[in-house]
């Protein structure tokens, strides 16, 4: 990794996702969620104070040492024991169907290959177990998708890979899970965001 990629995209991505915009969103995805818990890009651990009390332990996906230790506090404050698995989403180290649900909330933006990750998530959590995810990517209308193909190349050279285009629902289908709820909207902002702004949140459900 470059050291800005390294150092300053995990503080970056801490200082923007918490936004109360942004934490009421991760308040309405992670409802649901129980039992052993794999979360996937747990980055600087934003979602720890809105795990149900259901959750007994995370497992948590996170390549950045730097994220790793932003989120140090949060895990010491957490119900549920968090521990880190694992550097890669794509190459998960947890054996099969050992999970009861899995969270990805603004991860599948910036994983090489979303489809081996999500077929890695789909195999680690048991079958019939649920996916929430929170995901930015593709926009609906003409104007924002024509920027968000101008910026892509630049997005992904400052924020350590992060895609804009990406069809968040259609990378969960193909990877064999069930939608079972799906919310899209534009984030609270400007109308100069908008190419960033484009949210996907959800259920999915791995088959039995």
């Amino acid at each position: 990794m470059s050291l800005w990629t390294d150092r300053v995209v995990p503080r970056l991505a801490d200082a923007s996702l918490k936004t109360p915009e942004v934490m009421e969103l991760r308040a309405r995805v992670c409802p649901g969620l129980y039992g052993k818990v794999l979360e996937i890009g747990f980055g600087s651990g934003l979602n720890v104070t809105c795990y149900p009390d259901e959750v007994t332990s995370v497992s948590a996906v996170e390549p950045s040492d730097v994220g790793w230790q932003l989120s140090e506090k949060r895990r010491s404050a957490s119900s549920a024991p968090v521990h880190r698995s694992g550097l890669d989403g794509q190459r998960l180290t947890e054996p099969d169907g050992s999970h009861d649900a899995a969270l990805s909330t603004f991860s599948l933006c910036t994983i090489p290959d979303p489809r081996r990750a999500l077929a890695e998530v789909r195999r680690v959590i048991a079958p019939g177990a649920a996916l929430h995810f929170l995901e930015h990517g593709l926009a609906p209308d003409a104007g924002v998708e024509k920027w968000q193909r101008r910026l892509e190349p630049m997005q992904r050279r400052m924020a350590g890979g992060c895609h804009l285009t990406r069809d968040i629902p259609g990378l969960v289908r193909e990877a064999g899970f069930e939608i079972e709820t799906l919310e899209k909207v534009y984030a609270p902002g400007p109308r100069v965001s908008r190419p960033w702004s484009y949210v996907y949140f959800g259920v999915a459900r791995a088959p039995r």
